[in-house]
């Protein structure tokens, strides 16, 4: 269990590298991570090696999908307190009024 935190902790430590680091330093966690005798690691790790260039890439572009994750979970919590919606229409115009924080400025 904590070898498996340890090689947790160093793939987090990734994202802490500098640009150019980055791809030796991954090249290092992947070889670790395969000989560890750990299958759930190592699957983990062959997913990573499938991904290589777009895990890569976080370090050139800076985008993440945080947002639209935050998004999609305010419209699936939209979707459970109505209990569904009538129409397609009616789902996306709330979709629209929940992730465009507009300010209505109705009065108080």
């Amino acid at each position: 269990t904590s070898r498996a935190y340890q090689i947790k902790l160093n793939f987090q430590e990734l994202f802490t590298q500098k640009p150019q680091d980055a791809e030796q330093y991954l090249k290092k966690w992947y070889f670790w991570a395969t000989h560890s005798r750990l299958e759930p690691i190592k699957q983990a790790a062959y997913t990573i090696k499938r991904h290589w260039e777009g895990v890569l890439q976080c370090f050139s572009s800076y985008i993440s999908n945080g947002l639209l994750e935050g998004m999609n979970s305010l419209i699936q919590a939209a979707k459970a307190r109505a209990r569904g919606y009538r129409t397609k229409p009616n789902l996306i115009t709330i979709a629209y009024i929940i992730g465009g924080k507009l300010n209505y400025g109705l009065p108080t």
